[in-house]
């Protein structure tokens, strides 16, 4: 218990540290201080916690599983675990993939190729919950009470998690916590100050929809990206105009849509605080893209566990994943034993009814045991 507050506790003052500093790679918030308000958690459960936009789904989230795949209170949640271990990891917060058309210091093809390690490092995550997802079921298709309980709440980022829904639940959100970036980190769904000149310091933009057909977490392809996307590069003296290896390229600071409210019901976004998200509606551009995407990428995942595991495997572990009592919710019934069970009662129904048909036509009585009408009544 001690090693895990103190765990928690680093990981606090690390985020809390960047959030206050000039600038911070960290993207949409984790934590309710520095000018973070908690914006990862919120827009995970403005698009997955039954309580918002997917309440209609059967597999939405419910409230104890939200919990930790958001986060709450001080604990940053699978989503926001790579703001605990991954800050100076570019590829997981989808950083340094900046370009401008004209004189700049890097080409298109250095900017896609930091755009496709931050796609790998997704795809990585988002296999190792496919991968993770296997240990939920027995070997006849039940839902394994160890591996899915709720208590004590998962602690994958101290160490090791054995249970299976922890576990997939973590590399999930670690492949969400990206995504949600792109849209905070990129130009893909916002439009440039108007007032200035298009550069380095005001980049262009593309005001293009979510879901990014850039982020297939599926497939293998290689992305093929706008010729005028960008993200921003990012050091730890983060600031606009860029200095040191961001100098003369778009840098985070310029780029970043990180800070404002959110409503975690809805997913409205109000309140920005960046200078890039307060140009127009770009911040809440880049939370609807954010919002979109974590649905795309939740409806993705299950269908790649039914594409793995087969229908009835795949739709439970989904069930499994998403449910606070799996156990009991997602038990279901072998769909193979259910028809037969079925046809056999219609089997039986019929065979009962030409029995008594024969009984009636051979006694000449009617069905309540009384004699057949001889002739009309006086």
């Amino acid at each position: 218990m001690r090693r895990r507050r103190f765990t928690t506790l680093l990981g606090l003052l690390v985020v809390l540290g960047l959030a206050l500093a000039p600038g911070s790679a960290a993207g949409f918030g984790t934590i309710d201080s520095g000018g973070q308000s908690r914006e990862h958690e919120r827009i995970t459960r403005a698009a997955l916690s039954c309580a918002g936009t997917a309440g209609s789904d059967p597999d939405c989230f419910q409230p104890l599983t939200m919990d930790y795949l958001a986060g709450h209170d001080r604990e940053f949640g699978a989503v926001g675990a790579p703001d605990s271990d991954e800050l100076s990891d570019p590829a997981a917060h989808c950083d340094d993939a900046d370009y401008v058309a004209g004189t700049y210091p890097r080409t298109r093809d250095q900017a896609t190729a930091s755009l496709v390690d931050c796609l790998n490092h997704m795809r990585m995550r988002f296999a190792e919950g496919l991968d993770d997802a296997r240990g939920l079921l027995g070997p006849d298709g039940e839902v394994l009470p160890a591996e899915v309980e709720s208590h004590p709440e998962c602690r994958s980022r101290e160490q090791r998690e054995e249970r299976a829904k922890c576990a997939t639940l973590e590399a999930f959100g670690r492949a969400l916590h990206g995504a949600q970036d792109f849209y905070a980190h990129s130009n893909w769904a916002d439009q440039p100050d108007p007032a200035r000149p298009i550069g380095d310091e005001n980049p262009p933009g593309l005001a293009l929809p979510a879901p990014s057909p850039l982020l297939d977490l599926r497939g293998s392809a290689a992305p093929d990206p706008p010729d005028a996307l960008s993200t921003g590069c990012f050091v730890a003296r983060d600031e606009v105009p860029g200095v040191g290896a961001c100098q003369l390229r778009v840098t985070h600071a310029g780029l970043n849509k990180d800070r404002g409210q959110i409503d975690p019901v809805t997913g409205a976004a109000a309140d920005p605080t960046t200078p890039r998200g307060m140009v127009g509606t770009n911040f809440a551009r880049a939370v609807t893209g954010a919002v979109t995407e974590t649905h795309r990428q939740w409806q993705d995942f299950r269908s790649e566990l039914v594409a793995r595991y087969g229908t009835e495997r795949g739709e439970r572990m989904a069930c499994a994943l998403s449910h606070d009592d799996p156990v009991n919710d997602c038990a279901g019934t072998n769909l193979t034993v259910a028809v037969a069970v079925a046809v056999g009662l219609v089997v039986v129904a019929v065979a009962a009814i030409l029995w008594l048909r024969r009984s009636i036509r051979r006694s000449g009585r009617g069905p309540d045991g009384s004699a057949g009408a001889a002739g009309p009544a006086r």
